[in-house]
């Protein structure tokens, strides 16, 4: 077998598109640097959890009973009313187990459910009426979202907090459906809000929704910290979906997800933008980070830093397999551009794809909307990203076309383990195209792609220094197992 060959399963390169330079010497990679910095600074610094009014109101004084059996909505909703009609403070479920239907935060309210309260949602899909929200987009006229446990919409200062738990109830034996990409019918959403400002979830367990647990479009200024989130009980179980939000930290959290762990999205068609998610563990069999289904709108200033991203360890809860599709996919299908992200100090493990990135044009939009041209991928950096006991598949990144190109990527300092196990039949393989396509990494060749480091097409200037792929299966025709590259 020859060097080329060897090099081939590592990093196939189509269409003669890509460049090679070095790093540090590029503009647009001190930009993205300084803009990145920028942004951290300014979540950090700035944005802080918003003061609670010291006024305390204990469920139980407005006919709450916390006996597992009764259905409490409207005393529930009465002690909300009451708290922020009178200037704000925390509503306490303090012991016991709290069983509701759909109820909604109101401006200046802090729930907290203490450690020995639960909330349990009704299992009683009467209980979950419809809530069509104000503004519009594709998921409010395209994907028919309108039921949840909780929600919110044009509320500021609100949030959720406590050792307790919040148990949605939303096991399949309770909720049947079936997996869809589209609307999903009678499988409430956990939490969902719309239009709300300075928003804290904070260690709180949540666990089991009937579809995602949570749904934030449109909200500014956002902390989750410290939260334990388990969506292991139905199909279309993400954990965390901020679209259209601005002003975002997730930090020390742990999801394990049936479906994507943490999704931005776009539906909304506004920017999501000065997102900072770090020290935090995500799991998931599709996507533990994902920038995409829906991406109507543009992308900016996203940092990843310190994370273990894939798929969910066998020790663990996971209905429907242990592996992910990706660790990291950064799509675009829909109009939306993506640039000015980093993404550093990332673990991966069990991961079909570990990087997958992708410019498409489906083009989905409101009804009468005219179809968008594809988006832009540009100035995307990683750097110290390691991992093991990942799949065969491969990484991927590919642009729409030559014309709509992934431009300015730098991977540096990356050391992977993939199971290997490369074919001379697997270099031939033929990858089909990008058009009006769902972005998911299974669409291209789950089995193995033309490489088992990264599969590159329509991409510019992509920058790898210290490139360390490791294979745990010898290549078929070759008996070495591990290779690295640098180009400068």
């Amino acid at each position: 077998m020859s060097k080329n060959y060897f090099i081939c399963l590592l990093l196939c390169i189509t269409y003669s598109s890509l460049t090679m330079y070095a790093t540090g010497n590029q503009k647009w990679e001190k930009e993205t640097r300084n803009s990145v910095g920028k942004t951290y600074s300014k979540l950090t610094d700035k944005l802080k959890p918003w003061n609670i009014p010291s006024h305390i109101y204990m469920v139980e004084e407005f006919g709450v009973i916390g006996d597992g059996k009764t259905i409490n909505t409207q005393a529930i909703q009465k002690a909300i009313d009451t708290c922020s009609e009178n200037g704000g403070g925390t509503v306490v479920f303090s012991k016991g187990e709290y069983v509701t239907g759909t109820f909604i935060i109101k401006s200046g309210v802090m729930l907290e459910v203490r450690e020995e309260a639960k909330i349990l949602g009704s299992t009683d899909i009467s209980d979950y009426p419809e809530i069509k929200e104000e503004f519009k987009s594709v998921m409010s006229e395209n994907y028919y979202f309108r039921q949840s446990l909780i929600y919110a919409e044009k509320a500021n200062r609100i949030g959720i907090t406590g050792k307790g738990e919040i148990y949605f109830r939303g096991e399949i034996s309770n909720f049947p459906g079936k997996e869809t990409a589209g609307p999903i019918e009678n499988r409430p959403l956990g939490i969902r809000m719309i239009e709300c400002s300075e928003v804290v979830i904070s260690d709180i367990f949540l666990r089991n929704s009937a579809s995602w647990m949570q749904s934030y479009i449109a909200c500014n200024d956002l902390i989750f910290d410290n939260l334990y989130i388990e969506n292991q009980a139905n199909f279309n179980n993400d954990g965390l979906n901020l679209d259209g939000c601005r002003n975002v930290i997730i930090k020390d959290c742990f999801i394990n997800a049936e479906n994507d762990a943490i999704c931005l999205k776009g539906c909304s068609s506004l920017p999501t933008e000065n997102i900072l998610i770090e020290n935090s563990i995500f799991y998931s069999r599709w996507n533990a980070f994902k920038i995409g289904t829906d991406t109507q709108g543009d992308f900016k200033n996203i940092i990843l830093r310190n994370l273990i991203l894939g798929g969910t360890p066998s020790n663990m809860k996971a209905i429907a397999g242990n592996k992910a599709t990706s660790a990291i996919t950064i799509a675009t299908v829909d109009g939306g551009n993506i640039s000015d992200m980093l993404v550093s100090n990332v673990t991966i493990k069990r991961s079909r794809c570990p990087i997958f990135m992708l410019i498409g044009s489906r083009g989905r939009v409101m009804p009468g909307i005219q179809k968008p041209q594809a988006g832009k991928i540009n100035n995307i950096i990683f750097e110290n990203i390691s991992g093991d006991s990942n799949y065969v598949q491969g990484s991927f990144i590919s642009g729409f076309s030559k014309k709509n190109s992934i431009n300015n990527v730098i991977i540096k300092d990356l050391y992977l383990e993939m199971e290997g196990g490369g074919t001379t039949e697997m270099t031939k393989r033929k990858v089909h195209g990008n058009d009006d396509v769902f972005p998911d990494a299974l669409m291209f060749h789950e089995d193995g792609l033309p490489a088992y480091g990264f599969y590159l097409r329509n991409a510019n200037n992509i920058h790898f220094e210290n490139t360390i792929i490791k294979t745990q299966k010898k290549i078929s025709d070759h008996s070495f197992s591990k290779v690295k590259i640098r180009w400068i």
